[in-house]
């Protein structure tokens, strides 16, 4: 099953008053529809829900989860090797690494590059990351969750434009978006983490510019911490009263843009990356003009449509398949699961910003 290959041939407004109460929700297909959003100042999240019968996800291993447990281990490649790590599954589960995701140790910090699905048992293999850590090449403890996930803007620079020099760039900009010239720019409130406080927060706490010291920082957590508590209440009762259905995504949009969004292939899945999704899209609204214009639903399911575009294409036979689609301004990469069945685990859909 590919859930998210699906094609949008048309949004309609459908189920009417079910029995969750929402009476306008955006269809996607026969079991995958938009949720009503939750909004506070410049960022808005529409859940994506799908009926209770969704594939499950309980038999994939997480990356936290299994180097908390010892099942995984991350280590240096080798001297001098900055963009590849190795990685070992002893685990009995196959496991999912998703781009992003931040490990810290060895001699830098580093974020892995793209999603991948590793076999259970299977033997030590490279992995592709970046470094958010530019001031240090030394010997540290072993690599360990951070239980952080990037921000978008520093996110797209690892998983599409695949640079590290953006990567850096990114991590001390706070985001890589465009300014709007409209004349709404001049009625935003300024971003609270523009690059100057960032710039702070490196002098006094970070450094060697390590993104999990910047954005752990007392400066920043601060201001964090209020909005992902705030969003969490607001997307909390918004999702409430879901009876036979799941969340397995969101779309996010910062103002009016619908910029992002992360699919996957269960509820499962979908909370064992929340937590720390939902704290990197507030660094990442933080970082924006705070534009108070909200998307409409009918704007998050046309951004879900498929893309017609320039595919690339990577297959390890029995086990998964990685797919990059660009058209425009819009890039999707999916990750699907082959054995034993076709899942796709994981979707990405963004506008980029460069």
């Amino acid at each position: 099953m590919a859930r998210f290959g699906m094609t949008v041939t048309a949004i309609t407004a459908l189920f009417g008053a079910t029995a969750t109460g929402w009476a306008d929700e955006v269809a996607l297909d026969h079991d995958t529809f938009i949720g009503a959003p939750a909004t506070y100042l410049n960022l808005t999240f529409y859940p994506l829900v799908a009926r209770a019968d969704a594939p499950p996800g309980a038999e994939y291993l997480v990356l936290d989860e299994g180097l908390k447990s010892g099942e995984v281990q991350v280590v240096e490649k080798g001297e001098g090797v900055v963009n590849t790590l190795t990685l070992k599954n002893q685990s009995k589960r196959p496991l999912f690494v998703m781009s992003g995701e931040v490990v810290i140790g060895g001699k830098q910090d580093r974020i892995i590059g793209k999603d991948r699905l590793v076999p259970a048992g299977a033997e030590p293999l490279p992995l592709d990351v970046f470094c958010v850590e530019h001031g240090r090449w030394s010997s540290g403890a072993n690599f360990t969750d951070a239980k952080t996930i990037v921000h978008p803007s520093v996110r797209e620079q690892a998983a599409f434009q695949k640079d590290q020099g953006r990567v850096w760039s990114a991590v001390r900009s706070g985001t890589t978006a465009e300014t709007d010239d409209s004349a709404n720019v001049a009625a935003a409130p300024p971003a609270p983490l523009a690059s100057p406080r960032i710039a702070r927060a490196i002098e006094e706490e970070a450094p060697t510019e390590s993104y999990q010291k910047i954005y752990e920082s007392r400066s920043v957590r601060s201001s964090v911490e209020t909005y992902v508590d705030e969003l969490q209440r607001r997307f909390a009762r918004q999702t409430a009263d879901l009876k036979d259905e799941q969340v397995v995504g969101v779309v996010v949009a910062y103002g009016g843009e619908v910029a992002w969004s992360d699919i996957f292939a269960s509820s499962e899945l979908f909370h064992a990356y929340w937590k720390k999704l939902l704290r990197s899209y507030v660094v990442e609204a933080l970082a924006r003009p705070g534009y108070r214009e909200v998307a409409s639903r009918e704007d998050a399911g046309e951004f879900l449509r498929r893309l017609n575009g320039r595919v690339r294409e990577e297959t390890e036979p029995g086990v998964y398949r990685w797919r990059e689609i660009n058209e425009g301004r819009l890039s999707q990469i999916e990750l699907d699961a082959l054995e034993p069945k076709l899942i796709t685990l994981h979707r990405l859909l963004i506008h980029r910003t460069s």
